[in-house]
């Protein structure tokens, strides 16, 4: 299984925060099992452990859903109050991205290319998949961290304490990475391609799409080279409807099921509601999404969100709905709503980008609403009401995004550092400022301390409050 293979890779996997000596990397080895396996399975195991991460509502890995304002807790208060540090969430996330994912697309990259079986357009196409997931991943990190190690990151053997490179150059060389993949002609992964299934024409609608969002990220700090990668993305064709969407389909058994049914129906818990902060908002807007997003626990047909940040009773208040404790429920990577939401505000800062900003955005919210399960109807009603109706604000649109982003958490995040909106709650127990990013990892500043210090001051301080580069208002 995946996790003898990553045991072998244990000074890699947690970089330059563990020893170097040659027995860690040994260690756990099981001489009567063989560690070696293909490239098609690393790169399945890359993508599921990618969407796994910012699926899982477990608060030992990311707490995404709470700092979206979309869930918040029952008991265990500290990750709806922001405290970050107390279970590693910072080290767990940084690992998790660079240990299971980045360095086994590595390792992947490197035996694909030493694939006598197959064909050297297979092999260009197969690199060009395991790009894509790469550069989607280095973009999580970099919004997430800020200045993180990219340069000397794949290096861990020769270098363990790598430097950590400027966010902004990162993301120039990660555009033109994206700029420069090319699926070629032939047949990429197929059967071991858990998101399209070996359709490659869909691979190259995810690579435009993923232009199209690293150039409307920089919109406000680079206009110009923005509106240069994104009019390009467009231009080079983008998802178009709900079909396009990059999803990740789990299976109704373990260890393949959604992270979401594991800590929702499996675990027994009952930890979770849906926060004040959604529910409040979609009720005003009588949103036909409730019925997806929520559940109808209290019989009453009302959803009453939990106070945000404070001690929830788990019985007095909306849970999370049905779909999302279904152990199959999809996981999305990418989907058209997010897409139309970037276009129509491209289009609102005079992009070229096809159509008008409000067809965007009434395509991006129609998108969502029929995702869900809604009906053409349902969503032209909702499109028809004052305060839905397109009025050019990025108020609206930063509020539509982030209602659309619901089950893409980290987006929705993203969303709201974007637009300002909508207004979140600050939380009930403490009243902290909701996190603009997270801080270093603490096996960062222990152990590679120098670097961490020298990261830290470029970037205005290793606080919670200090903005990633993008976020400039």
């Amino acid at each position: 299984m995946m996790k003898k293979y990553i045991l072998t890779f244990i000074a890699l996997a947690t970089l330059w925060s563990c020893q170097t000596d040659e027995q860690y990397q040994n260690h756990n080895q099981d001489p009567k099992n063989p560690t070696d396996v293909g490239d098609d399975f690393l790169f399945t195991s890359s993508v599921k452990n990618l969407q796994d991460q910012l699926a899982s509502p477990n608060v030992n890995l990311n707490i995404f859903r709470f700092i979206s304002q979309y869930w918040t807790a029952t008991t265990y208060l500290d990750e709806p109050n922001y405290n970050l540090n107390n279970r590693g969430i910072p080290d767990n996330h940084w690992s998790q991205l660079y240990r299971t994912v980045i360095f086994n697309i590595q390792d992947a990259k490197e035996r694909v290319q030493n694939n006598e079986y197959i064909s050297e357009g297979e092999i260009n196409a197969r690199t060009a998949q395991l790009e894509l997931i790469e550069i989607y991943t280095w973009q999580i990190l970099v919004d997430t961290f800020g200045n993180i190690p990219y340069s000397d990151a794949l290096q861990a053997r020769e270098n363990t304490l790598p430097k950590y490179d400027d966010a902004q150059e990162i993301y120039n060389d990660l555009i033109s990475r994206v700029r420069a993949i090319d699926f070629g002609d032939s047949q990429g992964y197929s059967s071991a391609d858990v998101i399209y299934g070996g359709d490659m024409s869909k691979w190259e609608l995810f690579a435009n799409s993923i232009q199209l969002r690293l150039g409307m990220r920089i919109a406000d700090f680079n206009p110009s080279l923005s509106q240069e990668v994104t009019e390009e993305a467009y231009s080079n064709g983008v998802f178009s409807s709900n079909s396009d969407n990059a999803i990740l389909a789990y299976e109704a058994n373990p260890p393949n099921t959604n992270p979401l049914w594991e800590d929702l129906v499996q675990s027994g818990r009952s930890d979770y509601v849906t926060a004040n902060t959604i529910v409040d908002i979609m009720n005003n807007l009588e949103d036909p999404r409730r019925t997806a997003y929520f559940d109808d626990n209290l019989n009453s047909g009302d959803y009453i969100g939990g106070t945000y940040g404070a001690s929830n009773s788990f019985q007095n208040f909306t849970h999370v709905g049905e779909a999302f404790r279904e152990p199959t429920h999809p996981g999305i990577l990418m989907d058209y709503a997010e897409v139309a939401f970037l276009l129509s505000d491209a289009a609102l800062n005079g992009y070229s980008v096809g159509s008008s900003a409000q067809e965007h955005y009434e395509q991006g919210i129609t998108a969502s609403i029929l995702y869900w399960g809604g009906t053409q109807s349902e969503a032209d009603l909702y499109l028809s009401q004052d305060d839905v109706s397109y009025n050019g604000s990025e108020q609206q649109l930063g509020t539509q995004f982030w209602i659309a982003m619901y089950d893409n958490p980290f987006q929705g995040w993203n969303s709201w550092r974007t637009y300002d909106a909508p207004e979140f709650n600050l939380p009930d127990d403490t009243g902290n400022e909701v996190p603009l990013r997270y801080t270093y990892p603490i096996d960062e500043q222990n152990l590679n301390e120098g670097n961490y210090n020298e990261a830290s001051e470029a970037i205005g301080g290793d606080k919670q409050q200090t903005r990633i580069f993008w976020d400039v208002d």
